[in-house]
């Protein structure tokens, strides 16, 4: 639910050295979030003081040791508050894509010839392929759903024809990390429930925007990735503790069998979980609350009020650029329906050749199909380039929107 709260931009801003950078002697617009947020000091410095100070292997009887046996528990006590989860129910490994085929390797082995698997084209492919793989090992069958091609937002009808009473996983985003279409999330799991099979949500690109509870959403898996939401590179998948419980884990024999350790091969990037736990509590500074989950959701809160207006600002100022194509949502009314990503082309130029122009400008943004290549080539696309796609954050400004905006038009009236 959108309320009045708001990010105070002076106090997030200085707390991001690289918002600080300059080019040409200007300062530098991130407009690249969808790829990768910028780091707060905060998680910097608790990276930097695990490697000065704690850094050691888990299970010893040394001091070091028992500090990093708290850091992996402190992180997915973090990671299980950003979602609304236990931490025995969060399993986090050195990205998404590895955990997703960790998972998927194991759901296989619960699938017969006849089942049926469901994916949909908005997806980025890391919440694709690992299932349609899966779906291959077992004999069983791969079903997707389609978008609308005019706003690319998720065809329910085409969900409602891919559910059978075979199907057994539906695998769906929350957001488009390509289009920044944001689904309907309830009701694709109440759907999917209905017909008997597992909802697997890719959290992704919606973490950073919008607050997330798993137990509200009813998902049975969800993946997030810490580095989108000003963390380290790492990924987090929730899962339910019946889940991790009876699929049967890939793992070295003295490996514990407990939650969630059963699921961590081999040993972690201790100082990436000292960072991640030091950006859920960035987070928490946001906002107000009595637990750490209850200031996550009020500063996220906050985040996407503020992003709100960033959308707003960007979806009118570019309504009126010649040669300009904006692909998803345009309608500036619409914007609690989309996260603050735009995917664009401008004609006579390919992606890369405005993601360059616009790099010389001061101005970072990404060229390709972020590999979301299902719904590039949907929108036929991907053969000549894909789209450049500009994305802010909540460190971003109105004023930096205004200057993408006014680059944009000057780059289309020079074409």
């Amino acid at each position: 639910m959108r309320t009045e709260e708001h990010v105070d931009l002076s106090f997030v801003r200085e707390r991001f050295p690289a918002l600080a950078r300059e080019q040409g002697g200007r300062e530098v617009v991130f407009a690249d979030a969808p790829g990768g947020t910028q780091m707060p000091r905060s998680v910097i410095d608790a990276i930097a003081d695990y490697l000065a100070n704690w850094n050691a292997n888990l299970g010893g009887a040394f001091e070091t040791s028992r500090r990093s046996d708290a850091v992996l528990a402190e992180a997915h006590a973090a990671a299980a508050a950003f979602v609304g989860a236990t931490p025995q129910e969060m399993v986090i490994g050195q990205n998404t894509t590895t955990i997703a085929f960790h998972l998927s390797r194991s759901f296989a082995k619960t699938l017969q010839p006849g089942d049926e698997v469901v994916v949909t084209v908005l997806d980025h492919d890391a919440n694709v392929t690992p299932w349609v793989r899966a779906a291959g090992d077992a004999g069983a069958t791969v079903r997707r759903v389609d978008v609308h091609t005019d706003d690319c937002t998720l065809d329910l009808d085409s969900l409602d024809a891919a559910l059978t009473d075979r199907t057994r996983l539906v695998a769906f985003t929350l957001a488009s990390n390509a289009v920044g279409t944001v689904t309907p999330a309830a009701e694709i799991v109440r759907r999917v429930h209905e017909a008997g099979a597992l909802a697997v949500a890719d959290g992704v690109h919606f973490a950073p925007h919008e607050s997330i509870d798993v137990a509200e959403l009813g998902v049975d898996v969800l993946f997030t990735s810490p580095y989108k939401y000003f963390g380290p590179h790492l990924g987090a998948a929730f899962a339910r503790r019946e889940l991790l419980e009876t699929w049967d884990a890939y793992k070295v024999r003295p490996a514990p069998d407990t939650l969630p350790d059963r699921w961590e091969t081999g040993t972690l990037s201790h100082e990436a979980l000292a960072g991640l736990t030091a950006a859920v509590d960035y987070v928490a500074s946001l906002g107000d609350g009595d637990s750490l989950r209850g200031r996550v959701v009020a500063g996220m809160r906050a985040i996407t009020v503020h992003e709100g207006g960033l959308t707003r600002l960007f979806l009118e100022g570019i309504a009126g650029i010649d040669g300009l194509t904006l692909y998803g949502i345009a309608d500036a009314d619409r914007w609690n329906e989309r996260t603050p990503t735009f995917a664009i082309r401008i004609d006579a130029m390919t992606p890369r050749e405005l993601a360059e122009e616009l790099a010389r400008r001061g101005i970072f943004v990404w060229d390709g199909n972020y590999y979301a290549l299902s719904i590039m080539e949907r929108l036929g696309l991907e053969e000549s380039g894909g789209a450049a796609r500009i994305g802010f954050c909540h460190y971003n400004t109105p004023n930096e929107v205004d200057r993408v905006v006014a680059d944009l038009a000057d780059v289309a009236a020079k074409r």
